[in-house]
């Protein structure tokens, strides 16, 4: 397959999923009354409903990462051709950033904002690092055609059972940071959401080995 086409998918992928995570936060937090916790849990439907459709859409055209972090745990695995991973990143950073965008224009916001919600300290790091652990090691655990749901369902559960409410994702991260609503993140506090889940990635492809039965003798 052209790599545009690749490249394509996981702009418009990540540029969706982003519009929901940005744009029903919005909505959420417009419709509860000051009420977090349904502010917080229509956010996480619509977030969980939106990734099942994108990853059963997207997948079989280049894998429905949206993610860095899952496109370089592919590359490492060299199930992603090295080569095209600096063209997923820049492609789902992108689309990060026009999701973000596409939602202040819905909601009638200035489309060009940064995010004053802090987001930071060790409790929220080690959150990251284990949202993100998380998600690649049930990527990785995956049964063949139940990634969708079973990524989906998992996302669902770490926006309640982490502290940090599961970004699990930089390209997520650059896209809240340029959105000063429910779903921001200060542009000073990313660097740190960044490297916990860089290392949480790693975390849960080692955790994957680990619990993976060693390769036949040939």
């Amino acid at each position: 397959m052209k790599a545009w086409r690749l490249f394509g998918a996981e702009m418009v992928g990540t540029a969706a999923l982003l519009c929901a995570v940005i744009g029903s936060g919005i909505m959420a937090e417009n419709l509860s009354g000051g009420n977090v916790a349904v502010a917080l849990l229509a956010n996480t439907l619509a977030t969980v409903f939106a990734l099942y459709v994108l990853i059963e859409t997207i997948g079989p055209i280049s894998g429905a990462h949206f993610n860095p972090a899952v496109s370089l745990v592919m590359a490492w695995r060299k199930d992603l051709p090295r080569h095209l991973l600096l063209g997923y990143v820049c492609a789902q950073l992108l689309g990060a950033a026009l999701g973000a965008w596409l939602a202040h224009a819905m909601f009638e916001l200035p489309i060009l904002q940064w995010s004053t919600k802090v987001r930071t300290g060790h409790r929220q790091w080690l959150a990251e690092a284990v949202a993100t652990a998380g998600l690649l090691f049930v990527i990785l655990r995956s049964p063949a055609g139940k990634a969708s749901a079973l990524v989906a369902c998992y996302i669902g559960a770490a926006y309640w059972f982490t502290a940090s409410t599961s970004f699990a994702n930089p390209a997520a991260v650059f896209g809240r940071m340029m959105s000063n609503t429910f779903a921001g993140i200060a542009p000073s506090d990313a660097l740190g959401f960044v490297a916990s889940q860089c290392v949480g990635a790693a975390l849960g492809w080692l955790l994957h080995r680990l619990l993976s039965p060693p390769p036949h003798p040939s």
